[in-house]
């Protein structure tokens, strides 16, 4: 295995690249098509957030398309394609382009103003887009959860499905032609990579072409049977002399730092590159004449085809650091670029190397790190909003703020039981809620900003006892089964009469069918849910952001953002806002648009910690690279004390806090692209769970902050629900 460093690529053409497109996206008319020349004058395309752009040979950038933003390119010998928001598009002179999504799922998004309701329609984000090496004319692609099949260059496309998985989470897909299980014929076999459970491929072309994992040689995920997940798959074809041999398979890892051959015979994984890092992503393989181009944090990198030694060169000059004003661009546009060698001659190549174009995407690995800068670096603490009701009892945690430099309270203004901490200007927010208990947030703010510490209003969305009850329960989850607002539930089997709480409203006991000695002890979650899809309710919500906003809060933080995901019961769950096209994703999302166009301030939102983990909003709705672009800072909550007791508990065990929350913390922020900052919550609780009896201590919580820094996360919250802060650490702390 080969483990030395391959070399960065041009970083000099890249800037120079940058500084091109700077200088013509923000001119007057970037956005109109006007006497373009033909595409073989376009010796470099790039794909950005705001089209596809040509530049010539002497530096000039034209628009060719700016229809959306463009993640991918493809340059095939018949014609190009892109992928971005508006799904995928075909041209044959980079002139006029032809959208091809028919048979591609459609996500509905739900618009809400002044009392109005329209709806938008777009193609399901694609995770991917390739084409078959020997036969342009057939293409793949992916949602989170479905591959389809182009055999006419994207005009109709075929569901090929998915392994029976419990989980979304596709990210890459990949065609070539092989030899079919028990045959020496080729067939057309489809790869995609998941981002629980690893490479499955599809013989499309032979008698049994179901699925078919094949992960052996990958690297897994410490503590689990699960592959570490598979950022993307390329092929190689040979051409030449070497043309009659087979296609070459490789596969990188996003989140540590590998690249792997696949060997078809044995269905194995060879690794043939690696580096010793603790955490890193190598994407967008790039297959070239000398080597295989990818991005990694930081640069673009070229290794060479096995078994060729690797040249070991800096990998950190790629992108100019001490520019801001690159810096600032880069953040904006590129999420997919791709580029022809041909026009960076002058810049110092070798030689002529027309016939090898470069395509790369995933160029926000080179400069990560958006958000609001207000939002940025904030660390800080739940405050119980009960305590900060007078000065006496809001001192102590002041005191903790002071001793161990916290600069942030995120404090309750709707509360898990719906009710509001506050009083409101607005009289139609009280319409739908109630008042409880009411802290002087006047008075509160001011406290704290004399103090200079920045302040989070926590609202609790869908999770609302409050308005689930108001109107007949006409903004509540339904139960189709009884006929009245939905409450989760799960069942324990008992003998008769053994523990059963007569005079508990959660909990009922039902005779057992089958023996009448025995009773069904029905407990009932103490959670009352709001639809997700109800506009009414989003408005509502939007209502209360936008006074918090005004009296004087930095930031909305929004909790229980998703969907129920608890009781035996869950499947009689009824929407009854849905409308026809939407799913849990798209329920969310238009909730999210409709508040990020009442408010401009930053935005965060609280996830599982598993959302933030693995590439799925599966239950819930929280899937991270589709909010990303809508919040400013994601929290997730990655509790060692709720993950499955032995993961990541490998020798030395007591190091699973650190290492849950490095590695968490990291991947959540390359799930989001980059484009938000990673706040976690930091559990500064004991519960009564096998790994805590065991561990729980100061050193337990002091672990997950230094993984966090570790991480270079920009912030992290302690929760402690009773508000109490005895285990974080002290300013000054060994280690932090």
């Amino acid at each position: 295995m080969v483990l030395k460093s391959p070399r960065p690529f041009n970083s000099m053409a890249v800037t120079f690249l940058l500084s091109c497109s700077l200088l013509i996206l923000l001119s007057p008319g970037a956005g109109t098509q006007t006497s373009l020349p033909a595409q073989n004058t376009w010796p470099t395309v790039i794909g950005t957030d705001k089209g596809l752009y040509g530049m010539d040979r002497l530096g000039i950038v034209r628009p060719l398309w700016t229809g959306g933003a463009v993640r991918k390119i493809l340059k095939t010998a018949n014609y190009w394609a892109i992928l971005g928001d508006q799904g995928i598009l075909v041209s044959t002179d980079l002139l006029r382009w032809e959208t091809r999504n028919r048979g591609l799922p459609v996500k509905t998004i739900k618009n809400y103003d002044d009392g109005q309701k329209t709806f938008t329609y777009m193609v399901q984000e694609l995770k991917d887009l390739e084409a078959l090496p020997e036969d342009p004319e057939t293409l793949v692609c992916a949602t989170k959860d479905t591959v389809f099949l182009s055999r006419d260059a994207g005009k109709t496309w075929e569901s090929l499905g998915a392994p029976p998985y419990r989980t979304n989470g596709i990210k890459a897909v990949a065609a070539t032609l092989l030899p079919a299980p028990g045959s020496a014929q080729p067939a057309l076999t489809v790869f995609l990579s998941h981002s629980t459970y690893g490479i499955y491929y599809r013989a499309l072309d032979s008698r049994n072409a179901g699925w078919v994992e094949m992960n052996q040689g990958l690297e897994r995920l410490e503590t689990t049977t699960n592959p570490d997940e598979v950022s993307d798959i390329a092929v190689a074809v040979p051409t030449g002399s070497a043309g009659n041999g087979s296609p070459r398979i490789y596969v990188s890892q996003t989140f540590r730092r590998r690249i792997y051959q696949l060997n078809w015979e044995q269905k194995r994984f060879t690794p043939i590159w690696s580096d010793s890092a603790d955490f890193g992503t190598v994407d967008s393989l790039d297959i070239g004449a000398q080597g295989i181009r990818f991005v990694q944090e930081g640069a673009v990198m070229e290794l060479n085809y096995p078994p060729a030694v690797i040249s070991a060169v800096s990998s950190t000059s790629l992108v100019t650091r001490d520019r801001p004003d690159l810096n600032s661009f880069i953040r904006q546009i590129p999420s997919a670029w791709g580029i022809k060698p041909s026009s960076l001659i002058s810049w110092g190549s070798a030689a002529r190397i027309d016939e090898d174009p470069v395509t790369l995407s995933e160029l926000w690995l080179l400069d990560t790190g958006t958000g609001k800068e207000a939002a940025r670096g904030k660390q800080g603490l739940y405050l119980p909003v009960n305590h900060a009701m007078e000065s006496r009892t809001l001192a102590p945690y002041l005191k903790v703020i002071e001793e161990s430099a916290l600069d942030m309270v995120v404090i309750d203004m709707k509360d898990d039981y719906g009710r509001l901490r506050f009083s409101p200007n607005n009289p139609a927010i009280p319409e739908k809620g109630r008042v409880f208990r009411p802290v002087d947030i006047d008075a509160f703010l001011k406290t704290m900003q004399d103090r200079g510490i920045y302040t989070v209003a926590r609202i609790v969305v869908f999770k609302d006892p409050e308005l689930a009850r108001k109107e007949g329960g006409k903004f509540a989850v339904w139960d189709s089964h009884n006929r009245k607002p939905w409450v989760g539930y799960y069942d324990q089997r008992q003998p008769k009469g053994t523990g059963a709480d007569k005079d508990s409203s959660y909990e009922t006991a039902i005779l057992s069918a089958d023996d009448p000695t025995y009773e069904i002890l029905r407990t009932y979650y103490d959670e009352r849910w709001v639809d997700p899809y109800s506009e009414e309710v989003w408005e509502y919500t939007a209502a209360i952001a936008g006074e918090l906003i005004d009296r004087g809060f930095d930031e909305i933080q929004f909790d229980y953002i998703r969907f129920p995901t608890d009781g035996a019961n869950l499947g009689d769950a009824q929407y009854r806002w849905r409308e026809n096209g939407m799913d849990m994703d798209s329920a969310i999302l238009s909730f999210l648009r409709h508040i990020r166009s009442r408010i401009t301030a930053p935005i965060s939102i609280d996830i599982y910690g598993a959302n933030g983990w693995y590439r799925t909003g599966a239950r819930t709705g929280q899937e991270v690279e589709l909010l990303a672009p809508y919040v400013d800072v994601i929290c997730p909550m990655y509790y060692p004390s709720h993950f499955e007791q032995d993961f990541l508990a490998q020798s030395p065990a007591e190091q699973r806090p650190y290492r849950i929350y490095f590695q968490g913390s990291q991947r959540t922020e390359r799930i989001g692209r980059g484009q938000i900052i990673v706040r976690p919550y930091v559990q500064a609780f004991f519960l009564n769970v096998s790994y805590d009896r065991q561990y729980y201590n100061p050193d337990y919580v002091r672990r997950q902050v230094e993984g966090v820094r570790d991480a270079g996360a920009n912030g992290l919250t302690y929760w402690n629900n009773s508000g109490r802060y005895d285990d974080i650490p002290l300013r000054g702390a060994p280690g932090l």
